[in-house]
């Protein structure tokens, strides 16, 4: 009796142990879009506010509209300068993801990670109901990149992707996994050439991710 009681409990912590692994892998719950405090939303939009034609509510601001327009509502013209400009570009985790939670397209299944070193994304793409086998199922899908400023260049590295919970073979990225980017394929004119060649610094910290951009 002993006996049986044993195998019946070890069949029931596998049927939950199963359908809890097929809950997670294969009915992944959206996530909780990231919603900013009163004060984290003022010091996000005093940010976004440096780049022209941004404001953190997603409208011009009335200063900034009273500067930009004559009284008859026509653009102002106005004398190029990069004097007094920055060329800092900096964000916490949570502003990242509070504007991305602002795309309602995205808010429950794109969630950023800033780690020393690291970028990672968690992001879920719903799959067709006709699709081949995974009809209807949700993809969970994670990846990693390795961002840094190392001898006077950008550092960025792709530290691995997983479907499913399951990692990527190196050979299926492409053969990408581990290498320097940019230091790879920045050696030709061509997009990581350019970025590099324009970046002064990059720093990610628990949090916070930094970019200092060239004159």
């Amino acid at each position: 009796m002993q006996v049986l009681a044993m195998v019946l409990a070890s069949m029931f912590i596998a049927i939950v142990a199963t359908a809890f692994v097929i809950k997670i892998f294969l009915f992944p719950g959206p996530f909780k879009p990231v919603v900013l405090t009163d004060k984290e939303e003022q010091q996000l939009s005093t940010k976004l506010a440096l780049f022209e034609g941004f404001s953190g509510k997603g409208e011009p601001e009335a200063e900034s509209t009273e500067d930009e327009y004559e009284k008859d509502g026509s653009l102002k013209p106005e004398k190029y300068t990069e004097a007094g400009v920055s060329r800092e570009i900096n964000f916490t985790e949570r502003e990242l993801n509070a504007m991305v939670a602002k795309n309602t397209d995205l808010a429950e299944k794109l969630a950023i990670d800033l780690a020393e070193n690291m970028v990672s994304i968690k992001l879920l793409i719903p799959l067709d109901p006709d699709f081949p086998m995974l009809g209807g199922r949700t993809l969970k899908i994670k990846a990693g990149a390795e961002f840094g400023y190392h001898s006077q260049r950008p550092v960025i590295k792709l530290k691995g992707v997983s479907l499913m919970g399951v990692p990527m073979p190196n050979a299926w990225l492409g053969g990408i996994k581990n290498l320097d980017l940019v230091s790879e394929f920045g050696g030709d004119d061509g997009f990581w050439k350019t970025f590099g060649d324009g970046v002064e610094s990059i720093s990610v910290v628990e949090g916070f991710l930094k970019i200092q951009l060239k004159e």
